[in-house]
C-alpha cells in the first residue's frame, strides 16, 4: 500500500522545509522529497557559503586598516583557500543538520532522489509512488544560461565550482554584475585575485535603486575591481592555461578563472506529467496570493515562481502555501521584501525607488532624504564612514515609500525600514523617534528628517 500524505513537499530549500514544518504544526502528515540536499541553493551554494567567504574578505580589509589604528603587524596576511573552503563547509553543514533535525523533530518524513507529479494526486520518487491531498512544488530554481561560444571551456565555472576552488586564481572574470556577481567580486578580490565584473546593462545591479547601483560601482572599482557595463559578452577563446573573454565592442579581458551568473531560471523538473497542465507565465509557475497553481490542490511557493528569488521571500511563501493547504489561509504580503547586497560595505533596499516612485507618483509628487555615514559617529568610530541611508516619502501625506542604504551593517538596517514600512508608519514619526546614539540606525532617522527639511546634522541649505 502506498504512503499517503496530507501534504507532500517536493524540495527541500526555504520554501519546502518551511512549509513542511507549518503544515505539520498545523496538524498535518507531511513528507519531503529532496534530490539532494536539504537546505537548497541559498543555505548549500548560495547565501550561506558566499557569506562565510565574504567574512573573510571583509576581515582582510580590516587587517589591512589596522596600521592607523595603531596595530602593528609582522606578516603579510594571506588566505589559505583550502582552510577558507573546509570552514565554508563545517558551517553549511551545521545548518544542513540543523534543517534535518528540526523535520524529525515535526515527526515529517523525508525521502532522497528526484520526485515529479504522476497525477493530481500522485508523485513518483525512487521508483515508488506516493500520495496526496495537496502537493508543494518547491523546486526551487537553477542557474541561467546564455548561449557564448566558449562557454564550455574548463576554465569556465558556475558558483557552485567556484565557491570549491582550492587554488586562488590569479586572474577573475565575472560574466554578470547582478547580486551574485558583486559578492563574488568582493569575496575574491578580497582574497587577492584580480577581478573584472562584465555586465551587459548600463549599471550594477539593476533592481536596486540607481543611486545605490552607482554608489556600489563606485565603491567596488575603489578597492581595485575593474568593472565594465554596457558590455556583451560575444566569446570565450581559450588561451593556454588561461582564456580570453570578448565582448562585443572589441573589448578583451583576460583571465585564469571565468564565472558566468546571469540570473537565475526556475527549476521545471518536479512538474512531471503534469508539465503540460500548469500554467506558466514567462517560464515560472503561475500563482495566486495563496501560491496555488492553476490546479487547485498544487501549490508552487519560492523560486519556481519568480515573484522574488530570495531565501526570506521563499520562507513566507512556504508558510502561506502550507496554510492554505491545511485549509487555513493567511494573507501572504510581499510588498515589502528587502533585498541586500553583502559587499563591503553592504547594499540593501525595500520598498519603491526613486524612480519608481516619480513614476507612481509624479516628479513633484515625492520627497528624497539623504544621511552620509561620513557623518555618523558609529560609522566614524568604526571606520565604516563610506555610504549613505536614503528615503523616498510620499509629499503630501508623509508616507515612507521606500528605504535604500549603502554602508557598513545595511542588511541588518534594513529590517527597521522593512517593518516600519509594514506597518506604515509616516516619515514624521520616524524623524521622531529617540534612537540610540551612537549608532548606524540613526542615520535611517536623520534622513527621514532631512526629507522633511528638519535634519539636525545636516549644514542649512544642505539637501
Amino acid at each position: 500500500m502506498r504512503k499517503q500524505y496530507d501534504v507532500a513537499v517536493i524540495g527541500g530549500g526555504p520554501a519546502g522545509y518551511v512549509a513542511a514544518i507549518k503544515a505539520a504544526q498545523l496538524g498535518g502528515r507531511a513528507a519531503v522529497f529532496e534530490k539532494s540536499v536539504l537546505g537548497g541553493t541559498c543555505l548549500n551554494r548560495g547565501c550561506i557559503p558566499t557569506k562565510c567567504y565574504l567574512k573573510t574578505a571583509e576581515l582582510m580589509e580590516e587587517i589591512a586598516d589596522c596600521a592607523q589604528r595603531g596595530i602593528v603587524l609582522d606578516a603579510h596576511p594571506s588566505v589559505d583557500l583550502p582552510k577558507a573552503v573546509a570552514h565554508k563547509n563545517s558551517v553549511v553543514k551545521k545548518l544542513t543538520d540543523g534543517v534535518a533535525g528540526l523535520l524529525r523533530s515535526h515527526k515529517i518524513d523525508v525521502y532522497y532522489g528526484e520526485a515529479a507529479l504522476a497525477t493530481e494526486n500522485t508523485l513518483t520518487c525512487g521508483g515508488e509512488t506516493y500520495g496526496f491531498d495537496s502537493v508543494l512544488l518547491c523546486g526551487g530554481s537553477k542557474p541561467g544560461v546564455i548561449p557564448i561560444p566558449g562557454a564550455e571551456s574548463k576554465n569556465v565555472l558556475d558558483s557552485d565550482a567556484l565557491l570549491d576552488l582550492e587554488a586562488l586564481p590569479r586572474r577573475l572574470a565575472i560574466i554578470g554584475g547582478g547580486v551574485i556577481g558583486c559578492e563574488m567580486a568582493a569575496a575574491f578580490h578580497g582574497f587577492g585575485s584580480q577581478v573584472t565584473v562584465i555586465e551587459a546593462m548600463d549599471r550594477l545591479v539593476p533592481p536596486m535603486d540607481e543611486e545605490i547601483s552607482a554608489q556600489l560601482k563606485k565603491s567596488l572599482e575603489k578597492k581595485g575591481i575593474r568593472v565594465l557595463t554596457f558590455q556583451k559578452v560575444s566569446a570565450i577563446q581559450d588561451q593556454g592555461t588561461g582564456s580570453t573573454v570578448l565582448c562585443q565592442d572589441g573589448t578583451r579581458v583576460e583571465a585564469d578563472k571565468i564565472l558566468i551568473c546571469v540570473g537565475r531560471a526556475a527549476d521545471l523538473d518536479c512538474l512531471g506529467a503534469l508539465k503540460d497542465r500548469i500554467r506558466l507565465e514567462r517560464g515560472k509557475v503561475s500563482v495566486d496570493e495563496q501560491m496555488r497553481t492553476s490546479i487547485p490542490n498544487i501549490y508552487a511557493p519560492g523560486d519556481i515562481n519568480g515573484k522574488h528569488m530570495l531565501a526570506h521571500a521563499a520562507f513566507k511563501m512556504g508558510e502561506a502555501a502550507a496554510c492554505a493547504a491545511m485549509g487555513r489561509p493567511e494573507a501572504c504580503d510581499l510588498r515589502y521584501v528587502p533585498s541586500c547586497i553583502y559587499t563591503s560595505p553592504e547594499a540593501a533596499g525595500v520598498g519603491l525607488s526613486e524612480k519608481a516612485a516619480r513614476e507612481q507618483y509624479g516628479r513633484e509628487g515625492i520627497l528624497v532624504g539623504r544621511y552620509f555615514f561620513q557623518s555618523n559617529g558609529r560609522a566614524l568610530a568604526s571606520g565604516r564612514g563610506e555610504g549613505f541611508v536614503k528615503v523616498v516619502v510620499e509629499k503630501r501625506y508623509q508616507e515612507l515609500l521606500g528605504v535604500h542604504i549603502l554602508g557598513g551593517d545595511a542588511a541588518e538596517m534594513i529590517a527597521e525600514a522593512a517593518a516600519l514600512l509594514h506597518a506604515e508608519v509616516p516619515a514624521d514619526e520616524i524623524a521622531d523617534m529617540i534612537h540610540a546614539h551612537p549608532t548606524y540606525s540613526e542615520a535611517f532617522m536623520e534622513a527621514c528628517a532631512a526629507a522633511l527639511g528638519r535634519c539636525i546634522h545636516l549644514p542649512a541649505g544642505q539637501p
